[in-house]
């Protein structure tokens, strides 16, 4: 029999090309179908079409911070999971903001080890 379950969709988005790409690959191994894209803006114009479950991204950008790019996901895919990452300390003004707005995000540092990735994503 055919397994028909299909895999969770995850979508990774880091202006940093070799992050982006390898955990997208790491997500792969894992059991996820994951793509990665380098930009906010990007991120947006690919769940458009890809539906992703989950978003991981950096914080952090040049054309759209991942904070921003989140909030819009979130009105165009109102379930999807979104988990932040980002190595910098502006991002603590950005995360105060998207709270003022109404949102709360679960924020990674930089590095991130796999599997910590990992086990938030399955929780």
């Amino acid at each position: 029999m055919v397994d028909t379950q299909s895999k969770s969709k995850v979508l990774v988005v880091d202006d940093e090309r070799v992050i982006a790409d390898s955990l997208a690959m790491i997500m792969n191994q894992s059991g996820f179908e994951a793509r990665s894209v380098y930009s906010g803006e990007k991120a947006l114009e690919t769940a458009a079409e890809f539906k992703p479950d989950m978003l991981i991204t950096d914080v952090i950008m040049a054309d759209l911070n991942g904070i921003d790019a989140a909030i819009k996901m979130r009105a165009m895919l109102p379930s999807i999971k979104i988990l932040l990452f980002s190595g910098q300390a502006a991002t603590a003004d950005l995360l105060e903001k998207a709270r003022t707005q109404g949102y709360e995000f679960e924020i990674l540092a930089k590095p991130v080890h796999p599997q910590d990735l990992l086990s938030r994503l399955r929780r």
